[in-house]
């Protein structure tokens, strides 16, 4: 497994994550096409969880550097065991894991596998926020910023990026939450930059089946200096 840059690349083009991925043969149009980081959701009551189409052998199969698992308050056991046998290369925490969770699966974690916190913006004050940066641990990779929902992501809504803009961060990160070709253009606005823009449910006909010909527009719009299609 390569490691990850944790920059943008030398045209500071923005790289993307697709999450939610089901469908083997979506998956390897999407690999075709050269998409960063290939999410899959290891948690049962979503509706996009990836063992109720795929195991984890054809996960493991699949020849990409920049596979992510996606966990929501899980075993860290459980976390080992699929990683290792999905053969993932990134691990993304999407629930309540706090400082001494994520220490205790980094010391137990391969090394080579990097981890990303999602940090769940909702109406916690500014100062909330900065704490709850402050206090992740120096071993996580990434951050991700998503909206917050009882669902824990997917909910299709973005929060106000702007609040991004008043906080410190050490790490890069990932932007998620109801990212789509219509308001793709907004995150120009943001001054502190994310490292990658994370899609999901705006590019599906229905949970778990991708829309790839509006992903495609999409890695058009990403390229294009002015950020329109």
């Amino acid at each position: 497994m390569t490691e990850i840059t944790q920059q943008k690349d030398k045209n500071n083009q923005l790289k993307l994550k697709v999450c939610g991925l089901t469908q083997l043969s979506q998956i390897r149009e999407l690999v075709a096409l050269k998409i960063d980081f290939l999410g899959f959701i290891f948690y049962e009551r979503s509706p996009r969880s990836a063992l109720n189409h795929l195991t984890l052998e054809e996960i493991s199969k699949i020849n990409h550097s920049g596979k992510v698992g996606v966990f929501v308050n899980e075993t860290i056991e459980n976390i080992i065991d699929i990683s290792e046998k999905a053969d993932l290369n990134l691990i993304q925490l999407h629930g309540d894991e706090n400082q001494e969770y994520i220490l205790k699966l980094r010391q137990s974690l391969n090394e080579k596998i990097q981890i990303i916190k999602v940090i769940r913006i909702g109406n916690q004050t500014i100062e909330e926020l900065r704490n709850t940066i402050n206090q992740q641990p120096i071993t996580n990779n990434y951050l991700l910023f998503d909206t917050d929902s009882k669902a824990f992501g997917g909910t299709g809504n973005t929060f106000d990026w702007q609040i991004l803009d008043q906080v410190t961060m050490n790490k890069p990160y990932f932007l998620s939450g109801g990212i789509s070709l219509e308001n793709i253009h907004q995150t120009s606005s943001i001054q502190k930059q994310p490292f990658a823009i994370d899609v999901n449910s705006k590019f599906e006909t229905e949970p778990g089946i991708k829309d790839v010909e509006k992903i495609k527009k999409f890695i058009y719009t990403l390229k294009s200096p002015n950020g329109t299609t």
